[in-house]
C-alpha cells in the first residue's frame, strides 16, 4: 500500500465526517440521530476507531512536532500559491476543502513515515522487528 493510497483514506476518512456538503457524517447525525440513535452511535464508532489507528500511527511514527512542521509545510505552500495569485482563499468552502486536504496528508505521511524512513535509511522502527 504506498503513499497515495494512505493519504486517499485519510481523506475519505476527514471528508466522510465532515465537509461543507450534506453528505457527511455530521450532517447526517444531527438530522436522523432521533429517528437512527443505534445506527449514529455504531458510525460514530467506527469513525473513532479509525481515527484512533490513523492518529496512534501518525503519533508514533512523526510524533507531535512531525505534524505541526507538515501543516506549517503545506500551509507556506498555500501561501505561496496565493502569494502568486494562484489560489483565492475567499470562498469559506474553499478553505474547508483545503484544511482537509492539509489534515489528510499529516494523516497520510504519518502513516507513510515509518516505510519511507526504512526504505531510504535500511533501517526499521523498534516496533517493526515483527514485520
Amino acid at each position: 500500500m504506498g503513499f497515495a493510497l494512505r493519504w486517499l483514506i485519510a481523506f475519505v476518512l476527514l471528508t466522510a465526517t465532515f465537509n461543507p456538503t450534506p453528505w457527511n457524517y455530521i450532517q447526517w447525525a444531527r438530522q436522523s440521530y432521533q429517528d437512527q440513535l443505534p445506527l449514529v452511535v455504531l458510525a460514530g464508532l467506527i469513525l473513532l476507531v479509525v481515527y484512533v489507528v490513523y492518529l496512534r500511527a501518525t503519533l508514533r511514527s512523526i510524533g507531535g512536532f512531525g505534524m505541526t512542521m507538515v501543516l506549517a509545510i503545506t500551509a507556506a505552500g498555500l501561501w505561496v500559491l496565493h502569494d502568486y495569485g494562484l489560489l483565492t482563499l475567499r470562498d469559506t468552502s474553499q478553505l474547508i476543502w483545503l484544511a482537509l486536504v492539509a489534515l489528510s496528508l499529516v494523516l497520510g505521511i504519518g502513516l507513510s513515515w515509518s516505510h519511507l524512513r526504512r526504505r531510504l535509511s535500511g533501517q526499521s522502527d523498534i516496533d517493526d522487528v515483527g514485520d
